[in-house]
C-alpha cells in the first residue's frame, strides 16, 4: 500500500508538472484554461516592476497534499499587461478580457476590481473634467459662497436674490461674478438698470457688447429709416413730421425685440419643479438657446431639434411683436393723417393704410424675414467673436457687427417695400 501511495504520488507530480509546463503564455500573463478551473485552484499573483511571480497554493487540490509550488516568469517588458487575481478568486476568470485584480503596492493593497470600476468612472470623468476645464479657462474658478461674499462685501456691493441663492447651491464663477460688480457700479441710470432688470443684466453678463449691439441696430435702422422717410415724403416731410416721428418710436421698439429676443443670457438657479402643463412649457422653453446658433457651454448644450424648435419658437415671438407694434405704429400714423385731413382735405392724399392688414404684414414680415436674418447675423457674429484674431483685436468683431448690421438693415429694408407692395398696403 505504502509503495502503490508512493506511486500515485510521484504520478501526480509528474502530471502536474507537465500540466504546469503545458500552460499558454497570452498577453505576458498565464492561462490556465480547464485545468485550473477543474481544480479550482486559488491563485495569487504578485506584480512587481521586473519580474512576476506565480504561486499556486495546492493545499485544496484533488490530488496529495505537496508542497508549494513556485513558479517564476520572464522578466516582462514595460508593454506587457498583467491579469491579478484575488485571494479567493476564481481562476477561471483568468485570461478572460475583465479580469478581476488584486494590486500590490507599497502602501498596501488596493482593490483591483473597484479601482477598474473607478478608472471606467475615472473615463467618464475625463470628459466633465475636460469641460471643467474649459469652462474654468473662459470664465475663471468657480467661487464658493464665502468667496463670493467676500468679494462682493469688499466693494460695498448686494446680489440679487437669484443670484445670491445660485451663490449658496452651485457658486458663481469669478468672471460672471466680477463683470457683475463691474457693471453694478457703473454711474448713471446703466446701473441701476444692472441692479434692477434681471433680464438686462442676465444678457449683459452673457455679451458685454449687447447693449453696443442694441445701439448699433437703433442708429443704422433710423439713419435708414430717415433716408427712406426723406426721400418718401419730399418736401412734406416737415408736414408729415408726426408720421415720422410715430415710425421712428415703432422702429425702436422692433429693433430692441429683434436683438434682445436673439441675445444669450446667463442663467442663475435650477428649473421649475412644476409637473403642470404651464410648468412644463416653461421647463422646455428655459431649455432652448436663445438664438439657433448661440454657443455651446459646459452644462448648457443644444440638440438640433431644440435649435430647430428655436426657429419657430422666435418666429411666433417676433410675430407677436410685429403685430403689436404694427397695431400702435400704423393706428397713431393713421389717427393723425386722420385729423389733418378732416383740417385740410387735398385731392393728392394718399389713402389711408388698413389698420389690421399693416399690422398683420408687420407681424408676418418680422416673423418669417426678420427671424431667418437675425438668426443668420447672430450666427456669423458668434463665429466671428469666437476667432483667436478678435479675441486678441476686440474692435475687430465691434466693426464686423457695425457692417454686418447695416448690410441686414439695407436689405431688410428693400424687402419690406416689396412685401408691402405685394400685400397692398402700401
Amino acid at each position: 500500500m505504502a509503495g502503490c501511495a508512493m506511486n500515485c504520488q510521484f504520478s501526480s507530480a509528474v502530471k502536474l508538472r507537465n500540466n504546469i509546463a503545458s500552460l499558454r503564455l497570452r498577453n505576458g500573463d498565464f492561462a490556465f484554461g480547464g485545468l485550473v478551473k477543474e481544480m479550482k485552484v486559488p491563485v495569487l499573483r504578485i506584480k512587481e516592476q521586473r519580474s512576476r511571480l506565480l504561486i499556486v497554493n495546492m493545499s485544496q487540490s484533488p490530488v496529495e497534499p505537496l508542497s508549494n509550488v513556485v513558479v517564476a516568469a520572464t522578466e516582462p517588458t514595460k508593454e506587457e499587461g498583467g491579469t491579478i487575481l484575488g485571494k479567493g478568486e476564481n481562476a477561471g476568470s483568468l485570461g478572460t478580457d475583465e479580469p478581476e485584480k488584486l494590486v500590490v503596492s507599497d502602501g498596501g493593497f488596493n482593490n483591483g476590481g473597484g479601482g477598474g470600476g473607478d478608472g471606467g468612472g475615472g473615463g467618464g470623468g475625463g470628459g466633465e473634467g475636460g469641460e471643467e476645464d474649459y469652462e474654468e479657462k473662459e470664465f475663471g474658478p468657480l467661487l464658493k459662497f464665502e468667496e463670493v461674499m467676500r468679494e462682493t462685501e469688499a466693494r460695498g456691493a448686494t446680489l440679487p436674490s437669484d443670484m445670491l441663492e445660485s451663490a449658496k447651491t452651485f457658486g458663481i464663477r469669478k468672471l460672471i461674478l466680477l463683470r457683475y460688480l463691474d457693471l453694478q457700479s457703473s454711474a448713471g441710470i446703466l446701473g441701476f438698470a444692472i441692479r434692477s432688470w434681471s433680464m438686462l443684466r442676465n444678457r449683459m453678463l452673457a455679451d458685454p457688447s449687447f447693449l453696443f449691439k442694441i445701439g448699433t441696430e437703433i442708429v443704422i435702422d433710423s439713419c435708414c429709416a430717415t433716408v427712406a422717410e426723406v426721400q418718401k415724403r419730399g418736401k412734406d416731410f416737415w408736414a408729415e413730421f408726426e408720421l415720422y416721428v410715430a415710425d421712428l418710436l415703432v422702429g425702436v421698439v422692433v429693433n430692441v425685440a429683434l436683438v434682445g429676443m436673439l441675445a444669450p443670457f446667463v442663467r442663475f438657479g435650477q428649473p421649475s419643479a412644476s409637473s403642470g402643463f404651464l410648468g412644463r412649457m416653461l421647463n422646455a422653453y428655459n431649455a432652448l438657446p436663445s438664438s439657433v446658433f448661440e454657443a455651446e457651454r459646459p452644462g448648457c448644450s443644444f440638440s438640433a431639434q431644440q435649435r430647430l424648435a428655436t426657429y419657430f419658437y422666435k418666429g411666433i415671438m417676433y410675430g407677436a411683436v410685429g403685430f403689436g407694434c404694427g397695431i400702435v405704429g400704423q393706428g397713431i400714423a393713421n389717427l393723425i393723417m386722420t385729423a389733418k385731413r378732416s383740417i385740410n382735405k387735398s385731392e393728392e392724399d394718399i389713402p389711408v393704410p388698413p389698420l389690421i392688414k399693416s399690422a398683420a404684414l408687420w407681424g408676418v414680415f418680422l416673423s418669417v424675414s426678420s427671424n431667418t436674418r437675425y438668426q443668420i447675423v447672430n450666427g456669423l457674429e458668434r463665429v466671428v467673436e469666437a476667432s483667436p484674431f478678435a479675441k486678441k483685436v476686440p474692435p475687430v468683431a465691434l466693426a464686423f457687427t457695425v457692417g454686418v448690421r447695416f448690410a441686414n438693415n439695407i436689405y431688410g429694408g428693400m424687402q419690406f417695400v416689396d412685401w408691402a407692395r405685394l400685400s397692398g398696403c402700401q
